[in-house]
């Protein structure tokens, strides 16, 4: 990766990052190859994704924590993503009786039993909890460090 690559990505990270006017300068380059870069960067190593606002229209994001019987994690993932409730289901590692974290969209405390009882009832669960984000007490991209040490 070039150092001018690097620089890109060092800015995007930043809140306040150079624009593209700045950075042509500085490397004496035309601000479409800084854009150009900047596009084909932000497709190779950056995640992008729409989340829906949906607290906005009344319905609730809630966090199923599930502890599954040996060896069903993946039937069990697969069963859960068939209820359309269930928009992402990912196997984690870490305490021993969460094998997976599924997360749901609900109206309302009785949809978000309705859907704790299907769960509940789904073959090879052993355990499942539930929580939920009730407010956001802050957010960061990626930790200064991190990037210290991908772009010196």
């Amino acid at each position: 990766m070039s150092v001018m690559d690097k620089m890109i990505l060092k800015e995007i990270t930043l809140p306040n990052g150079l624009t593209p006017y700045i950075l042509s300068k500085k490397f004496k380059v035309h601000t479409i190859t800084i854009a150009r870069r900047r596009k084909r960067l932000e497709k190779e190593f950056f995640e992008k994704e729409h989340t829906f606002c949906i607290e906005k229209f009344g319905w609730r994001r809630v966090d199923f924590f599930i502890s599954t019987t040996a060896g069903k994690s993946n039937q069990v993932a697969n069963d859960l993503l068939r209820l359309d409730e269930i928009i992402f289901v990912g196997k984690s590692i870490g305490q021993r009786a969460i094998d997976l974290k599924v997360e749901a969209i609900v109206k309302d405390n009785a949809h978000l039993l309705d859907v704790l009882e299907v769960i509940e009832a789904t073959d090879g669960i052993k355990n499942a909890v539930w929580s939920e984000i009730v407010s956001i007490a802050g957010k960061k991209a990626c930790p200064s460090y991190v990037l210290q040490e991908l772009f010196p």
